[in-house]
């Protein structure tokens, strides 16, 4: 191709590229999108193919530029893998490889197992995902890795904590925290991380962001310093609450090819009709994101008023400065969750929950539907009392994911649930 010519794929826009990468229809006897590959092992097209192949998937060796690989068994890599991850990458500021999951979990867990030893730490940010925080506490702490919880928004807190735990690997961060929303200065912790003063022996900290409550519509780690972005492709990537995924995205692709070897391993990987299913939504991600972010601020801004609620939890509602600073710098729209604190905790929490008629009380989040759930009582629910105080989650909290219904509709709903408290 010419020079910047518009066709050239460095010069394409997300929204085309996930369109036109990943894909060739040569390779599906001219199918204009990808078949399902339901497979479970692959033909060798030599026995020197298959000994590279096998030296690949293990670690052994890596893959030259444009090097043709030969597939081995669906528990390590398949077509529809490589094709979501391809398509994936275009949606993604400043990645260049990727990785599929069966879920978000299991991309978190394989990721840490793939990127700890014992004995070292990870620092990250509370709220989490309440899985994760389990994980961290729960079962890291048996294999000798020390986790230290530390309040989103606390900056400098943060700061410090990037600078003198010992042994530090990891920073994760899950910014919108889950579910009060309140945001992490995601640069400013990568520049904490790459300043941390190293004992000899010690590597940089590699940041990893949780961006599953904005996506790739909305927020850019990768091009913020992250090292590592994941996702529930369970959530807005896929948006229909109707399937289990979860992805791994990098900048760096030796990260990617830490962490493949252990996918292998566990047999992690998406299966493949949920990546061919997964890999059809990817076109529709920022349409669908953006219709439910538009709704979901014109309804939190106009809850806002209601007497019935303590505070409504929504970035354009933000007060504390350094917050509207972060929101304003990293982010390009505040997104479609909010959450609700009610004045009279968990029985008002309750009462609004019961009487929604077209919100429905589910947890999960991102989906085309709104669904709404009281964190104290489900995701949330294994905390101690001091780490719910730590986290700000409350009696009378609720948080709702916005779905792309007609956000007039939705407000009248939870209007009407509100007067029955």
């Amino acid at each position: 191709m010419a020079p910047n010519d518009p066709y050239d794929s460095q010069h394409l826009r997300p929204n085309t590229k996930v369109l036109t990468e990943g894909f060739d229809p040569s390779l599906s006897v001219g199918s204009a999108r990808p078949a399902v590959f339901r497979s479970s092992t692959y033909v060798f097209s030599s026995p020197e193919a298959a000994e590279r192949a096998f030296d690949l998937v293990a670690g052994r060796a890596r893959a030259t530029e444009g090097e043709a690989v030969d597939l081995i068994y669906s528990r390590f890599n398949h077509p529809n893998a490589e094709i979501l991850e391809d398509q994936i990458v275009s949606l993604e500021d400043g990645a260049t490889t990727a990785l599929a999951f069966n879920c978000g979990m299991a991309a978190i867990i394989t990721a840490l197992f793939a990127l700890l030893r014992p004995g070292q730490s990870v620092v990250y940010t509370v709220p989490i995902y309440g899985g994760t925080q389990h994980f961290i506490q729960d079962q890291l702490s048996k294999w000798g890795v020390a986790g230290v919880g530390v309040p989103s928004g606390q900056t400098e807190q943060l700061d410090r904590a990037i600078s003198s735990t010992e042994n530090l690997a990891i920073v994760l961060l899950e910014t919108p925290a889950n579910p009060t929303l309140v945001m992490t200065d995601i640069r400013r912790a990568c520049d904490a991380a790459a300043a941390r003063k190293l004992r000899p022996g010690e590597s940089r900290p590699l940041v990893i962001v949780d961006n599953t409550l904005l996506g790739p519509a909305f927020q850019h780690p990768l091009s913020l310093g992250a090292d590592l972005v994941v996702y529930s492709g369970t959530k807005y990537l896929s948006g229909f609450s109707d399937m289990l995924a979860g992805v791994l995205l990098a900048k760096d692709p030796e990260m990617i090819r830490r962490v493949r070897p252990l996918r292998g391993l566990f047999g992690t990987i998406l299966q493949p009709d949920e990546c061919w299913m997964l890999g059809g939504r990817l076109p529709t991600v920022r349409l669908r994101m953006s219709r439910a972010s538009k709704n979901g601020q014109r309804i939190a801004e106009a809850l806002a008023r209601n007497p019935k609620i303590a505070r409504v939890i929504y970035p354009t509602l933000f007060t504390d400065a350094d917050q509207r600073r972060i929101v304003e710098k990293q982010c390009d729209f505040p997104g479609a969750m909010f959450s609700l604190d009610f004045a009279g905790g968990k029985r008002a929490a309750f009462d609004f929950l019961r009487n929604l008629r077209i919100a429905r009380n589910a947890v999960s989040l991102g989906g085309v539907e709104t669904l709404a759930c009281h964190p104290k009582t489900t995701t949330h629910s294994g905390f101690s009392e001091e780490e719910f105080r730590q986290a700000g989650v409350t009696d009378g909290l609720v948080r709702v994911s916005v779905g792309i219904e007609d956000w007039r509709d939705l407000l009248a709903d939870f209007e009407q649930s509100l007067a029955a408290i």
